[in-house]
Formats: structure tokens, sequence, C-alpha cells
């Protein structure tokens, strides 16, 4: 099966926020989370995300929340930022059954060419929590870089979820996209 022709990306609507919370818990905390390899369960108990949250992201003027879906069921999301020259990415989730397939490849090509396109932004930033050295070495191989910029992680605010150590920060990655019509290259460091 061709992992990105049966896929569907649209931007998700208000009708769409029960199914996102759903997904992007089930992506990183909790037992489902443990049959992907994306969980922050044994870092982070309680929520990653709420529908206030979500719904936020959609209805913000300077973000979206592209919804990937497989056969009519949402499989995938992410958060696409407006921030000037450059774009966050966030909010990023695949359902955990389907990781390891190539899905999470497909879908953030497709983010980086939406924001190049859509907004023009030259490069795309995200943070990950610095003890996933996991993630942050999938990311790497995507082109993005560490940039040893590091954000306190959000203790006391159980939004974010509870935290298991006391050693978690959010470390900014970088990847430079380019101009709209160039070929996307990686800033080395």
């Amino acid at each position: 099966m061709d992992t990105a022709a049966d896929l569907t990306f649209r931007e998700a609507t208000d009708a769409d926020v029960d199914a996102l919370v759903a997904l992007i818990e089930s992506a990183y905390r909790g037992d489902s989370s443990r049959v992907g390899w994306t969980t922050e369960a044994d870092i982070l108990e309680g929520q990653r995300t709420d529908p206030e949250g979500v719904l936020a992201v959609i209805k913000s003027p300077d973000s979206r929340l592209l919804t990937v879906e497989r056969d009519g069921t949402v499989v995938a999301c992410c958060q696409l930022e407006h921030r000037g020259d450059h774009a966050y990415f966030g909010m990023f989730a695949v359902s955990p059954p389907l990781q390891g397939a190539g899905l999470g490849k497909v879908i953030i090509a497709e983010a980086e060419r939406t924001v190049r396109e859509t907004w023009g932004a030259q490069e795309m930033h995200m943070t990950v929590i610095s003890v996933r050295g996991d993630l942050i070495a999938w990311y790497e191989r995507r082109g993005y870089r560490r940039t040893g910029r590091m954000t306190p992680f959000p203790y006391g605010d159980e939004r974010f979820g509870v935290p298991q150590r006391d050693d978690l920060q959010f470390e900014l990655l970088v990847k430079e996209l380019g101009r709209p019509g160039q070929n996307p290259r990686t800033v080395t460091p």
C-alpha cells in the first residue's frame, strides 16, 4: 500500500475537535500510546491537550490544524502557525497502530510544503522535550537541527500533563525550507 496515496489532507473544523483530542491523547498518553513509539507515558501523565486547546488552534487566524484522513477516519494531525518568516510545527500526532509505517515522513513533508507555499515561510520551527532522544533523532533525519535553545517545561500547569521527572525542558529544532519554488535544504550547524 502506498503510504501517501490513500491519505486526504484538510484543515480541521470545529466538528473535528473530539476526534483530534482523542487522537493526540492516544499518541502520547496512557497505555494506548505504548502501541506506537511517540509515547510520553513514562515522562508525563495526565492530559496532552484538551478540547479548548484544539479549538483555539482551529480558530486562530494565524494557525491551522492540518488533519489527515484515511478512508474517512482521522489518522494524524499537526498544527501549523504562521510566525513571520518562519512557521511553527506542533501538535503532531499519528495514530499509534500506524506509527512506523512512513506516515510521519509524508505528513511533515506536506506541512513543510504547505507553509512554504501558503505563507512563504523560509524556516520551520518546533520544540521537542529534550529528553526525547529518539524523537529528536527522527526529526534530525528529516533535516531539522538542534539549536541548544531551551525553554522551561510548564511545571504546575496540568493542561500540559503531570511531569514524572524534574528535568523536562523544550529544545528548539529548526529546518530551513527555502523560498517558495525552491528546493528545501538543510541548514548545517
